[in-house]
């Protein structure tokens, strides 16, 4: 694969001719609205014959024989691609790239709220091979600890799902009123008959809809119902049995057991519970805050470290966001856009797209009249940076929020080099 930038000067029709290619490919791929117009940093997609690398970080007793071994290369490909590199020299925890045709496994989570049978066919017709899981938004709990639907109803969607040979996931969040509620998730938690209520409720609706499990989204839980949340969980996934327990925690770096977001996160006791843990190392940038990159790689990769300390990195999924905030830089009023039409954006605007290498993540300003907005959002060149984290940390995937956001782009890279595992 390449990714070509566009420079000043270019169009479609003299890239497509020096990557050998057609238009029409570069405009589906890239989801390209307008065949005449493209902007300076606009990110595309080309396929083409080139395998991009591996990526691998050193641990303690590794030599290059038996990381080559390993990837089915040899040391001699290791070391054209890492200059300098030798035995001699290998540093704990130091990422190298490593030449090898072995595809990237990986299990992958979607999330998708209720939609009607039709709307979900064509969706998963054209990305189903790149999901393992998708995790239904539709459900919340009473104060009773009965669960809820809190959106459409999802009776369709479930054999729809299966149908494309993906796991379906019954997603739980503590939702009251349009937003999370700390009260809610505390009330339920803390008492030991509602939570045994929410244990059985659950799986109710796992068995009566024929759910493969269920993943949880409890959202700042109290930090002093830590350990309830943990009692919660344990005694969830007894009754699940075989069912799937996947658990969303929010992004830290370190411990603050005091703090209102992430102090109600045990990060290695959920681990040792749940199947699988996803850090949601999205929204770094978040709406009414400061213009920020939504989820820059420096963040995320603090992040990682600290959760593989204390998780098995073979049960640990990060979070990539399918979308793009866009901030009024006067009164930080924030719109969120698909990374798809955020990047069209910028080409209606005529704005030319920067890059933070730091931050690994496209942005660009534009004006609305006399309003200066912000656009921040991922591209190609962000997600394969966001990748290679994945590889070189050996975690067991991703999950996407959410997959309703069309990002063709992502779609096509992942087919072309990645295994999706499937259950």
């Amino acid at each position: 694969m390449s990714i070509h930038v566009v420079q000043p000067g270019d169009s479609l029709w003299s890239i497509a001719n020096l990557y050998q290619t057609s238009m029409n490919a570069i405009i589906e791929i890239n989801g390209l609205e307008d065949v005449e117009q493209i902007v300076p940093g606009l990110a595309l997609y080309i396929q083409d014959d080139y395998i991009p690398p591996r990526h691998y970080q050193i641990k303690e007793g590794d030599s290059l024989w038996q990381v080559a071994k390993t990837f089915d290369t040899n040391i001699n490909e290791l070391i054209v691609l890492n200059p300098g590199i030798r035995q001699s020299n290998l540093l704990i925890s130091q990422i190298i790239n490593v030449p090898s045709s072995n595809p990237l496994p990986m299990e992958t989570l979607g999330f998708l709220f209720p939609m009607s049978k039709e709307n979900a066919e064509a969706l998963l017709n054209g990305i189903a091979e790149c999901l393992t899981y998708i995790a239904i938004v539709a459900y919340t709990f009473t104060e009773e600890g009965t669960v809820v639907i809190e959106s459409a109803d999802d009776t369709e969607l479930v054999p729809i799902i299966k149908r494309f040979n993906i796991k379906p996931l019954l997603m739980i969040r503590n939702f009251s009123g349009g937003e999370f509620d700390a009260e809610l998730a505390g009330s339920v938690l803390e008492n030991e008959s509602r939570r045994s209520q929410l244990v059985q409720s659950l799986v109710e609706q796992v068995t009566e809809k024929g759910y493969g499990g269920v993943s949880i989204d409890f959202e700042f839980i109290p930090p002093n119902r830590r350990l309830d949340f943990i009692i919660f969980l344990e005694a969830l996934k007894r009754q699940l049995g075989d069912h799937l327990l996947h658990v969303n925690v929010h992004a830290k770096s370190e411990e603050n057991i005091t703090n209102r977001i992430t102090g109600g996160y045990d990060y290695a006791a959920i681990g040792r519970v749940a199947d699988i843990v996803a850090v949601m190392t999205i929204d770094y940038g978040y709406p009414t805050g400061p213009p920020d990159p939504v989820s820059p790689i420096w963040w995320m990769e603090g992040v990682i470290r600290y959760a593989v300390s204390l998780i098995n990195p073979k049960k640990l999924q990060m979070a990539l966001p399918l979308y793009g905030y866009d901030w009024r830089v006067s009164d930080q009023k924030t719109q969120a856009y698909s990374n798809l039409a955020a990047q069209n954006l910028a080409i209606v605007e005529g704005s030319t797209i920067n890059y933070d290498f730091e931050a690994a993540a496209p942005w660009y300003p534009y004006w609305n009249g006399d309003e200066e907005h912000l656009v921040w959002f991922d591209d190609i060149r962000s997600f394969q940076r966001k990748y290679e984290l994945l590889d070189a940390y050996q975690l067991l995937g991703t999950t996407f929020w959410h997959i309703r956001l069309p990002f063709p782009q992502n779609w096509q890279y992942m087919r072309d080099y990645f295994t999706i595992k499937k259950k």
